[in-house]
């Protein structure tokens, strides 16, 4: 069974508001290790549909990009992306796949037939998905930002606090630090 990774741009203040964090070269590079590492992606259809909307353009050499952007896109062409939707069912994007019925048992499903992983970066799935005890790890990218609005992380709230271990944390030169967490055994 692959793990679940909740993985997503985080600012000092909580904020997950994609036009927030630092969109360079070395933020790019990042988050394509993380999906080089991963079998699949996962999220839930507002995410989809925000990259859906950008990324296969950029991978098709339609939008001019710089060389990191555009090979995060072509890798991510290639990797199978799964959504979790009650609206849509036709997924045109490349190697895109509808997770149908219950959540829990569609998502264990996924991470039992990937042995290397998923990557999950949905922040309002992310929060369905720790209240259902499936998330196994967290890599934030942690930006040198205040926001000052939201949306938050985890701003639907969880049914009590999640005790994490540090595994990692990495300092890049933009100033954004790579924070990898994975779930804290249960003490008895």
């Amino acid at each position: 069974m692959g793990l679940l990774t909740f993985s997503i741009n985080v600012t000092l203040d909580g904020c997950v508001d994609h036009q927030e964090g630092i969109a360079d070269d070395e933020t790019h590079a990042f988050f394509t290790r993380l999906m080089d590492e991963a079998g699949a992606m996962l999220w839930g259809r507002v995410t989809y549909e925000m990259m859906e909307s950008y990324w296969p353009a950029v991978a098709g050499g339609d939008v001019e990009a710089a060389p990191a952007m555009r090979e995060w896109a072509v890798k991510l062409e290639a990797k199978p992306k799964y959504v979790v939707s009650s609206t849509r069912r036709d997924y045109h994007w490349t190697n895109s796949h509808h997770i149908p019925g219950e959540l829990r048992a569609g998502v264990q499903k996924l991470k039992d037939g990937t042995p290397s992983g998923v990557l999950l970066g949905s922040g309002k799935l992310a929060t369905e998905l720790d209240r259902l005890d499936l998330i196994d790890e967290y890599k934030f990218l942690v930006h040198p930002r205040i926001a000052g609005h939201g949306p938050t992380l985890y701003q639907g709230g969880l049914p009590s606090t999640r005790r994490l271990e540090l595994i990692s944390a990495e300092p890049l030169r933009n100033g954004a630090i790579a924070m990898h967490y994975r779930r804290a055994p249960l003490s008895s």
